[in-house]
């Protein structure tokens, strides 16, 4: 993955601030979850050469903030019994600042809810998304917007699923 970040320079020319992979990842052991870009809520200065992805890898964005990011889902090795998946699902959750995302994993150990807007669109693979009352199979170039909803994503095939998503810091009701 090449991020390109454009900004301006002292004369106000647009030029690219940035060329490069992604600062940030996690968990590329189970698919990974690579930073993007993130926002804060505050002012950005296009002039600046900030990095605003080269920091700690957190599920959900700062208050007012956003997150934009992909992921990559690895197929479930089959056998696996669920207390292991449980415990799996919560030390990754715990690595990324969500354990308390995980309200209700009786559907599934990866179920989790976060007080965000998130837009998401599966680049490839064969993945479910599980709901608490209703599950949705996705193929490529898929779109899911979800709101603040339980949720967990489930790889089908034999290969790696990538999905990319930006995460709105909302006040879901």
């Amino acid at each position: 993955m090449r991020r390109i970040l454009t900004g301006h320079n002292s004369e106000g020319k647009s030029v690219i601030t940035l060329d490069g992979p992604p600062a940030r990842s996690i968990g590329e052991d189970v698919g990974g979850l690579f930073e993007l870009w993130n926002t804060d809520g505050f002012e950005i200065i296009s002039t600046d050469d900030i990095d605003r992805a080269d920091n700690e890898v957190i599920l959900s964005p700062p208050k007012n903030g956003t997150k934009f990011r992909y992921f990559q889902i690895n197929p479930l090795p089959e056998g696996v019994p669920e207390e292991m998946l449980q415990e799996i699902a919560a030390d990754a959750f715990e690595k990324v600042g969500a354990g308390h995302h995980r309200i209700d994993t009786s559907k599934h150990p990866a179920m989790h809810k976060t007080e965000t807007i998130d837009y998401i669109i599966l680049l490839k693979g064969d993945v479910t998304l599980i709901l608490d009352e209703e599950e949705v199979n996705l193929k490529p170039f898929d779109v899911v917007i979800q709101r603040g909803t339980n949720h967990a994503w489930v790889n089908n095939g034999t290969e790696p699923a990538l999905l990319v998503a930006v995460l709105i810091d909302s006040n879901i009701k």
